[in-house]
């Protein structure tokens, strides 16, 4: 049987169908709909594909249009949309069912020289020091729903240590601010466009969850309906999926029933790799 790992990669690993068209598998994860985390790094490996030369790519803004089909694969076309003489940017499309289910562009830029300056990285404690997510008891685990279950019940490809760990299934309210470690579970190739694309697929965790923490709710409460609408993703300096990173969040604010959520990502030697943001829908039956 293939690791988590092996798997994730597999999922990231596109089918060519024609010269700027792509197919990739869905895989059930114990969300109801397809993760966003799997789109947005099939969509940034997608857009990779297609560069004519070795161009990093430094920053991805995407919209989530409609919930994927776990059950189905997603065709991705990319569109060239130019290709200058430092800058490259692509379009791509996710479609299913024949129905744009997501869009995003994504820009890449040859390497250069430049100014520099950065956040110090927070001042928490190191991986080493932070114990892994608790195992929910069986007989907890046993009384929630099957897809609750197989979600916390699973053994994902990245692992994830909580330095504020929070019982999401009784969740107390808290300001919103976290800091979760995390590091894919097995040592992967150096290539460096499949580093970014599992970067992709991990950013989407823990990010929109952090504008529940006031409110005292979760995702896995029945009366609480999350998606994901939007994600933006810069990458700044070179990283390792594979090796501890540390992803800082806060939420700014929630209104109108959505949330806003910002991240940045640092290396365990302290350089700032990477940032996100992401607005989502927050709703909860009975407010509005």
């Amino acid at each position: 049987m293939d690791s988590p790992v092996s798997e994730l990669i597999d999922l990231l690993s596109l089918e060519r169908l024609e010269e700027d068209l792509f197919r990739g598998q869905s895989r059930d994860i114990g969300t109801r709909y397809v993760f966003g985390g799997q789109v947005l790094g099939q969509a940034l490996s997608a857009a990779q594909a297609t560069m004519p030369q070795p161009r990093p790519a430094h920053s991805l803004h995407a919209y989530f249009l409609r919930a994927g089909d776990i059950e189905h694969p997603i065709v991705y076309h990319v569109d060239r949309t130019r290709d200058g003489g430092s800058f490259s940017v692509r379009r791509v499309t996710a479609i299913q069912h024949g129905k744009v289910i997501f869009f995003c562009a994504a820009s890449f830029q040859a390497e250069e020289e430049g100014v520099e300056h950065q956040p110090p990285m927070p001042q928490v404690p190191g991986p080493g020091d932070v114990e892994p997510a608790p195992r929910i008891d069986p007989g907890v685990l046993a009384s929630l729903p099957t897809k609750v279950r197989r979600w916390l019940d699973r053994t994902g490809p990245f692992e994830f240590r909580p330095v504020h760990p929070r019982n999401e299934l009784r969740p107390a309210r808290r300001p919103p601010f976290d800091q979760v470690w995390f590091r894919l579970g097995e040592r992967v190739g150096d290539a460096p466009e499949l580093h970014r694309s599992l970067l992709a697929y991990a950013s989407d965790f823990h990010l929109l969850g952090t504008a529940t923490y006031p409110h005292g709710i979760s995702y896995y409460q029945p009366d609480v309906q999350m998606a994901s609408l939007d994600h933006a993703l810069w990458f700044h300096r070179p990283f390792r999926a594979d090796e501890w990173l540390l992803y800082s969040i806060d939420s700014p604010s929630a209104q109108g029933a959505r949330g806003l959520a910002r991240g940045q990502v640092f290396s365990q030697d302290g350089r700032l790799v990477a940032s996100t943001a992401q607005e989502g829908m927050i709703r909860v039956k009975g407010t509005g």
